[in-house]
């Protein structure tokens, strides 16, 4: 199986200490997201753990401590890294700072085990097709030799983005083809891989794949083994990512990032850090009365008879 680190929250900047906790002690709960009382237990050892796959707009908080994990599982690291100033991503590092990052973290795990995100991909009267062009390039140019591709997706018109941003422009089909064709010229001319994930379209006549930024071919690749030919269902229209298992919770990111799925709002997510334990087997408080822990499922996904 797969463990996401980062889908619901960026559970390496603001809860480091408890996820390397988690490892040390080999377990975690994670709650159900729609049924609260139902907690699944999974066991965090490479016996039953195919790889640990992270996302993070911030690595640095886990440097230092990181090989305490990647020593002894296969990895693969998601960096997102934007256009965007702190009027949209209120709690990010600067873009200098957090190609800085990007940097040790490659040098560390090996570029074959870094992706960089450039999503999501909107735009509004300050943040044009021009102020792309020049951002994405400047970034290419710094990051190709660190990184094993770039993936990036179109902003999703959720309900609440009209309310949370609301300066936003719908995309139309001519400003996304405008949009991928200035990111696939400056992808070509660095040797960047760019792929799309989790958005319809053909952009390939822009030399943009189309993929999964979670798939068995990409981690397999990147740590050296070999897994089973397995359909990658994906977890939403348009993706094709394998299934995963995420051990984070939503309404607990406090990057304030006003494009945000995971989060209702910033101050709901401010209010539920305050029920974070770092001791706790749960990112959020503990176990009651009424929960009930059931065993996850936890089958490999990989070949048992290659080996690259």
């Amino acid at each position: 199986m797969i463990i996401n680190t980062g889908g619901r929250t960026d559970t390496v900047q603001y809860y480091t200490k408890w996820l390397l906790k988690r490892f040390e002690q080999g377990y975690v709960y994670s709650r159900n997201p729609l049924f609260p009382n139902r907690v699944t237990r999974y066991e965090l050892s490479p016996d039953v753990v195919d790889c640990v796959v992270f996302c993070s707009k911030n690595y640095e908080p886990i440097l230092a401590d990181l090989p305490q994990i990647t020593d002894r599982f296969h990895t693969y690291f998601h960096y997102t890294i934007t256009a965007y100033g702190r009027d949209v991503e209120p709690g990010v590092p600067s873009i200098e700072q957090s190609v800085k990052t990007l940097k040790k973290l490659s040098n560390l795990v090996g570029r074959q085990r870094v992706a960089w995100r450039y999503d999501p991909v909107l735009l509004t009267s300050k943040y044009t097709l021009e102020v792309h062009r020049k951002t994405f390039e400047q970034m290419a140019s710094e990051l190709t030799p660190y990184v094993d591709r770039c993936i990036f997706s179109f902003v999703e018109m959720y309900k609440k983005l009209t309310t949370n941003m609301p300066e936003l422009q719908v995309l139309t089909e001519a400003d996304k083809s405008a949009l991928a064709r200035t990111l696939g010229e400056i992808a070509a001319k660095y040797g960047l891989k760019l792929q799309t994930c989790g958005t319809n379209g053909d952009y390939t006549r822009y030399g943009i794949q189309a993929s999964g930024c979670m798939t068995l071919e990409m981690i397999g690749r990147a740590n050296g083994v070999v897994f089973k030919n397995l359909k990658h269902r994906g977890m939403r229209q348009g993706c094709h990512c394998i299934e995963s298992r995420d051990i984070g919770a939503y309404d607990t990111c406090l990057n304030g990032c006003r494009y945000c799925y995971a989060n209702k709002s910033p101050d709901k997510a401010t209010q539920n850090f305050r029920q974070h334990d770092p001791d706790s087997p749960l990112l959020l408080g503990h176990l009651t009365e009424t929960d009930v822990v059931q065993q996850g499922a936890q089958k490999s996904f990989l070949s048992k008879d290659v080996q690259l």
